[in-house]
């Protein structure tokens, strides 16, 4: 297994800095994530890893050795890709052979192993198939065969899931996720899928104009995002504007979008403007009893069957997302007046920028 090390990476395109001096650890034998918008440099660095793309300035360590210097044929990893890049005209197995042909192994041996990367994919006596005769799933199946058969130290996704339904990618992931766990292969995965990312990975780290804004598991990022821009891009907070109140001895009272946001502990000094992050499973439908609440209208209501997405809208206009499992408790309509409870110790602030 292979602990891969990223030294003060960057590179740039014309005036826009693509990667900027990141760096990190990726475990031996973890899944790491790279995640965030379009844009941000995720798949940038992974190509530079890849030796796809030139580092133009910092270093790459593979264990001990520094790869960044040497041709992507001579690093030792398989790579992913988003749209397969199987070969129409050649049958599956013949296209799972292709990386050992290349590599000039025995033709005595290639059979064997091709056969026994189809079988880890679950994909066994589909050799003789043509990739047209395949499901999409099917084909991504062929294309982790083709990086398999090679036997790499590192495995390489690039949003490989992005062009299957929602069923597939859901399943696909899984599997995915199973076969790095059983074969224990540092891998580096990139997706803009918050859900995908928070379901497969060891750790994550969130990226945003070629920097690193957050490196952590995936429940230390959800659980204690550290920038407004983490907390907003994973797992869509809601975030409102604020300005900090009295403090109690116990919460601090905060003037948000025309009513008052109460919040555990001492956050910032009297005056202060700074935004609440609540995200919108932090927020319930109140009982009669329950304080505190925030007073808000219903705008629209969502039905996504094992849970709904309720739209509404504060006192001063502002709207906020709420996320509740089941059927609501009573039938609401557009305007009706709520009340939803939350706990004040799960609300994080973050100064205004």
């Amino acid at each position: 297994m292979t602990t891969i090390r990223l030294d003060s990476v960057s590179r740039t395109f014309g005036a826009v800095r693509a990667v900027d001096n990141v760096s990190a650890t990726i475990e031996e034998g973890a899944l790491f994530t790279l995640l965030g918008p379009s844009g941000c440099g995720k798949t940038t660095l992974l190509r530079m890893i890849a030796g796809f793309a030139d580092v133009e300035a910092g270093r790459i360590w593979f264990d001990d050795k520094r790869i960044d210097t040497l041709p992507a044929h001579r690093r030792n990893t398989g790579m992913v890709f988003q749209n397969y890049a199987i070969f129409p005209n050649l049958s599956v197995a013949d296209n799972v052979a292709y990386g050992l042909r290349a590599r000039k192994i025995k033709p005595a041996d290639i059979a064997a192993r091709v056969d026994k990367a189809l079988a880890r994919v679950r994909l066994a006596g589909y050799g003789s198939r043509w990739p047209h005769q395949l499901s999409g799933g099917q084909l991504q199946r062929v294309a982790i065969a083709r990086v398999l058969v090679i036997e790499p130290a590192v495995l390489l996704f690039d949003e490989p899931l992005s062009n299957l339904d929602a069923q597939l990618r859901t399943q696909m992931r899984v599997e995915i996720r199973q076969l790095q766990q059983a074969l224990g292969l540092t891998t580096i995965y990139v997706t803009h899928d918050q859900e995908e990312a928070l379901a497969i990975s060891d750790r994550i780290a969130i990226l945003r104009s070629g920097k690193i804004e957050q490196v952590g598991s995936p429940e230390e990022i959800y659980q204690r995002p550290r920038t407004a821009f983490v907390a907003e891009f994973l797992g869509g907070a809601n975030m409102l504007p604020g300005i900090a109140g009295t403090f109690d001895g116990h919460r601090t009272e905060v003037a948000s979008c025309g009513t008052t946001i109460s919040i555990d502990g001492h956050v910032a000094k009297a005056g202060q403007k700074l935004f609440v992050s609540i995200r919108p499973e932090a927020l319930r439908l109140a009982n009669a009893s329950d304080r505190p609440v925030l007073q808000a209208k219903l705008v629209l209501r969502e039905f996504l069957g094992q849970i709904q997405r309720l739209h509404a809208a504060l006192p001063d206009g502002t709207q906020i997302r709420v996320s509740t499992l089941g059927s609501l408790p009573v039938a609401v309509a557009a305007g009706a007046e709520l009340a939803f409870a939350y706990d004040p110790a799960q609300i994080i602030v973050y100064p205004e920028a």
